[in-house]
């Protein structure tokens, strides 16, 4: 009894992405047909759309697993201890003079490998 029931909630959260996905698309193609009207009311016309189409979806299982994920990502992200603006200042000088460092070390080591190279093939003066 079980099964009946799952088969009918999955045909129905399909039927309802395909009218998400037609909903979009309707949207999209009326956006270019109506291209002689004012851009910022195809622009909202669009936006009214894809907000319709974007809550079609979340009513499907997997738009609410979706939904769950975001709201936990939110979560998750509250309880990240941020650096300060005085520990993100002295990390980001750090990074930049070893940038320096390593790129004075690798121009040394061409120069170096280059003039043994011009030593070796006599092209050197």
């Amino acid at each position: 009894m079980t099964s009946t029931v799952e088969v009918k909630d999955a045909s129905l959260d399909l039927a309802k992405l395909a009218g998400a996905a037609l909903l979009l698309i309707v949207g999209i193609f009326a956006f270019y047909y109506f291209a002689a009207w004012s851009g910022l009311l195809r622009v909202l016309g669009l936006l009214v759309i894809t907000g319709a189409a974007v809550a079609i979806a979340f009513q499907t299982e997997q738009g609410r697993a979706l939904w769950q994920f975001i709201a936990d990502a939110r979560m998750e992200v509250r309880k990240v201890v941020w650096p300060t603006r005085q520990e993100t200042i002295q990390t980001t000088l750090v990074v930049m003079a070893m940038v320096v460092v390593v790129a004075l070390v690798l121009w040394l080591f061409d120069t170096v490998l280059m003039a043994i190279l011009r030593f070796l093939t006599g092209q050197g003066g």
